[in-house]
């Protein structure tokens, strides 16, 4: 079977392409793209007239829990993937962060199983740094490497010990796989949102930025001592933008993340005590909010993920200081970014980088890229069409979001998992 989309703009970040064309589909994969296919429908048993819609690689998000196993009444695989696709991603990655944890070669191999059977994206795993996510005992890396996780994470906790964490860079270093780590420091990060007059105002416990800078200090000391390739995970401030700038030059095994909804949101649209803006890390400054879109126009940031953490409204509808902290974002996280490019804030290329090929090599996809022999991991979608995002309306199971209410730019109309229409909007 041959697909033949045509009269669509290609937006491809790793060829700097941005240019009307077409993409041929053959047996699951990219059989030819660009310009001169166009209007190229030959030999085509299934033709898609985009209607001059943007075409680019789907979106890869490398952070998302779900509450499968043990918590599925938050989020299960399948309707976590539901979201996932409505929301451009056609390849997740499930945090280890379960009842149980992932911490085990039976574990990663159960989420693989679950995932092909019930997911509509593709969906890989990363695996626990340290059994129960304890950050006392090392998990068993290599077995679960082979099982296939693609990198480890101790999720939210980060290991506060440093010589547990060196011992763990050590091993992941001899089993060629990436650690995750959060930069958190919990002897001053254990406040309900960001530290300063706002939440002074508000009543709020805060969290500084230092808690931020002291942990990641640490990581960077032991990556460049193991040459262990770490992904740090989450930033959220200025300060770090401005010390991972610096480390990068000398140590290229570091590699950044940052959640969409810190490039959309600042510490002001906490508001009146909104609970489902209690993310962690919290909302920062604007100068933060700045520096990170910064950051990412510079290429200085890998990759935008949804850190996609649906709560039940139980969770939420309490007071702030007792509310849970997540936020459901599968869905929003690619309008995120098309509308920081309607805002005139990023290029769509670049807006599309962290999205697609950036996190695609992070983790050594063949996959966010439109080349030929690759997956057909693609969507279509309006770049310049406005929405308005109501709770209600979203896939995931938990509909707590902090875009609920906002108006957004870009929507997604088509996505397609290794040639096949998983989901489509009229």
């Amino acid at each position: 079977m041959k697909t033949a989309i045509i009269n669509c703009r290609l937006v491809d970040p790793e060829s700097n392409t941005n240019s009307i064309g077409g993409l041929h589909i053959e047996n699951s994969t990219i059989a030819d793209v660009g310009e001169h296919l166009a209007n190229d429908t030959a030999d085509a048993t299934e033709i898609i007239d985009a209607g001059g819609l943007c075409l680019s690689p789907g979106v890869i998000d490398l952070r998302v829990k779900t509450g499968e196993p043990g918590n599925e009444h938050r989020e299960t695989l399948a309707t976590a993937g539901e979201s996932a696709v409505a929301g451009g991603v056609t390849t997740m990655v499930v945090m280890p962060d379960t009842q149980p944890a992932i911490d085990d070669m039976a574990l990663v191999d159960f989420i693989a199983r679950r995932a092909k059977a019930t997911a509509k994206p593709k969906i890989l795993v990363a695996g626990a740094l340290t059994k129960k996510l304890n950050g006392a005992e090392l998990s068993e890396i290599g077995l679960m490497k082979e099982a296939g996780a693609v990198y480890f994470s101790n999720g939210d906790e980060p290991v506060s010990n440093a010589s547990i964490m060196r011992k763990i860079m050590i091993y992941a270093k001899n089993c060629n796989v990436a650690v995750a780590s959060r930069p958190i420091d919990h002897t001053l990060w254990h406040g309900v949102m960001n530290s300063g007059e706002t939440a002074i105002r508000l009543g709020l416990s805060g969290s500084p930025p230092e808690g931020e800078l002291i942990n990641l200090y640490r990581d960077l000391a032991l990556s460049e001592a193991t040459n262990c390739k770490l992904i740090v995970d989450m930033i959220s401030t200025a300060k770090s933008v401005e010390l991972l700038k610096v480390a990068r030059k000398s140590n290229p095994n570091v590699f950044v993340t940052v959640a969409a909804y810190n490039l959309f949101f600042n510490e002001l649209d906490v508001g009146d005590y909104l609970t489902y803006c209690k993310v962690q890390p919290p909302f920062r400054t604007e100068d933060d909010r700045r520096a990170l879109i910064y950051a990412i126009a510079n290429g200085d940031i890998d990759a935008v993920v949804s850190a996609h953490d649906p709560q039940p409204p139980e969770s939420k509808r309490v007071p702030f200081e007792d509310a849970a902290f997540g936020a459901a974002g599968l869905e929003t996280t690619l309008s995120t970014m098309l509308t920081l490019v309607a805002n005139k804030d990023l290029d769509l290329l670049s807006a599309l980088k962290p999205l697609t090929s950036g996190p695609a090599k992070l983790i050594g996809l063949n996959s966010g890229r439109l080349r030929k022999g690759a997956p057909a991991d693609i969507i279509l979608f309006d770049l310049d069409e406005p929405w308005h995002c109501k709770r209600e309306d979203l896939s995931s199971r938990s509909r707590n979001s902090p875009f609920d209410g906002r108006t957004m730019t870009g929507k997604v109309k088509r996505t397609i998992v290794d040639g096949k229409t998983v989901f489509l909007r009229n």
